[in-house]
């Protein structure tokens, strides 16, 4: 089943939409971010100083879940909640 994902992943045609769909709410992914860039992204979050290194959990669709200082913080949230996460390049 997963050649046939990737297959209709990069298949032409298939918009970002449909592609965001085949999470289901099962798949996440984590990014790196700036501090700079908290706010954008999480605009309830406290002032936090500029410069540091952050990490996010996504939703497929892109939808910010949580914000953390580790990669691994990130990883164990999304396992908690059931979640499979994929590389995004």
């Amino acid at each position: 089943m997963i050649g046939k994902i990737e297959a209709e992943a990069t298949a032409p045609g298939i918009s970002p939409e449909d592609l965001a769909e085949l999470g289901g709410g099962h798949i996440a992914y984590v990014r790196t971010i700036r501090s700079e860039d908290v706010k954008t992204m999480f605009p309830q979050a406290p002032a936090i100083a500029p410069g540091l290194t952050l990490f996010t959990l996504h939703a497929a669709d892109g939808t910010p879940i949580m914000l953390t200082d580790s990669r691994e913080a990130a990883l164990a949230n999304a396992s908690e909640n059931s979640l499979v996460t994929v590389s995004v390049h």
